[in-house]
């Protein structure tokens, strides 16, 4: 039986609505040839716990196996994240001068057929849980609780945490710029790199913005969120465990003009995602009850349950396509939390998705 199954329905607190503004926040436009009708199966609020076996569609089943890969790239060759932005305090906290990339094909993937892809942040964290389910779910006879054959990019970040650091440019900035990154420079490295060529010579990345999934855990989180906030032309479907959905912006990055509180705009102060005019997005969140600062107060925009749940909130009461887990007695990106829930996270984020 799947997690799904096993998950109560939970409804958060509601919050006070205000009066509706006109913000710009996104990029592109959204319309197009893509779309999909995913229906709601799965959608709303869920609670998980108190216990955490492993799905078995997490484990090594014995199915065949796809093909793994590692190279790296200098961060002074980027035009995007160079390792040398005027916020960052590089003798209190160090920045890599190269970051490693990890990709993970299927099976059953096809060579020269569009993949669908999953980017990962803070690679290669739970890429052996995504591998699994890839190997199991890419030949499923449920249709389901199956997955199509995305391939996985896994991007390990610029260096160490929080405001002031590389990580924290990359993952907590209000902006569309990390989406540029993977998109403009980590893509045509992974189709350029030579034991990748060499081994899947016709490998193509799909332009089908449904056909991108993007996740992380707390900054990572609020990373793979903000790709698709700024990018929907390029990322629709998100994945985020913990999601630092608090004020975690570089104080004196540009972006505080227009977000002065970083994440935490998009539930509350200007309430982006409220105010906003609705995005082709699909998301999953999620938050532990015992996740970092839950006790804090409102005031120091930090607290991640009380953002976690408000996200929740918004993303429904604006009627998006959402999943929001609260996973009890777990702490901060907890792995127990994972090896439960991301089987059926992956199956209900690619729920809709039909390949090219």
């Amino acid at each position: 039986m799947s997690a799904i199954r096993r998950l109560q329905l939970w409804q958060p607190s509601r919050v006070v609505p205000i009066l509706l503004l006109s913000l710009a926040t996104g990029a592109g436009c959204f319309h197009g040839h893509h779309s999909e009708n995913p229906g709601s199966k799965g959608d709303g609020h869920h609670v998980v716990g108190p216990s955490y076996p492993i799905d078995p569609d997490l484990t090594d089943r014995g199915n065949p196996k796809g093909r793994q890969f590692e190279f790296k790239m200098r961060l002074a060759d980027s035009k995007l994240f160079r390792g040398d932005d005027a916020t960052l305090e590089p003798t209190k906290k160090a920045v890599r001068t190269e970051r490693k990339i990890f990709v993970y094909i299927p099976a059953a993937y096809r060579d020269g057929t569009p993949a669908p892809v999953l980017v990962t942040h803070d690679g290669p964290s739970q890429l052996k849980l995504v591998r699994n389910a890839l190997d199991n779910l890419t030949i499923s006879k449920n249709p389901e609780r199956s997955l199509p054959p995305f391939i996985v990019v896994s991007i390990e970040n610029g260096g160490n945490d929080g405001k002031n650091s590389e990580r924290g440019l990359e993952y907590d900035t209000m902006s569309d710029r990390f989406a540029r990154f993977i998109n403009d420079e980590v893509f045509p490295a992974v189709l350029a790199d030579p034991a990748i060529h060499a081994a899947y010579p016709k490998l193509a990345i799909t332009s089908n913005p449904w056909g991108r999934a993007t996740m992380g855990c707390s900054s990572g989180g609020a990373a793979a969120m903000t790709m698709a906030w700024f990018r929907p032309d390029l990322f629709r479907r998100v994945i985020a465990y913990s999601g630092t959905f608090v004020d975690q912006q570089d104080d004196d990055a540009a972006e505080e003009a227009k977000f002065p509180l970083g994440a935490w705009e998009y539930h509350s102060s200007l309430k982006l995602i409220a105010n906003s005019p609705k995005k082709p997005l699909r998301l999953f969140t999620h938050v532990s009850e015992n996740d970092n600062r839950a006790k804090d107060p409102e005031e120091t925009y930090h607290n991640w349950v009380m953002a976690g749940e408000r996200t929740a909130a918004a993303l429904k009461d604006k009627g998006y396509h959402y999943r929001y887990v609260l996973s009890r007695a777990t702490g901060h990106c907890d792995s127990k939390v994972f090896e439960l829930t991301l089987a059926d996270t992956l199956v209900w984020t690619w729920q809709g998705y039909r390949p090219e």
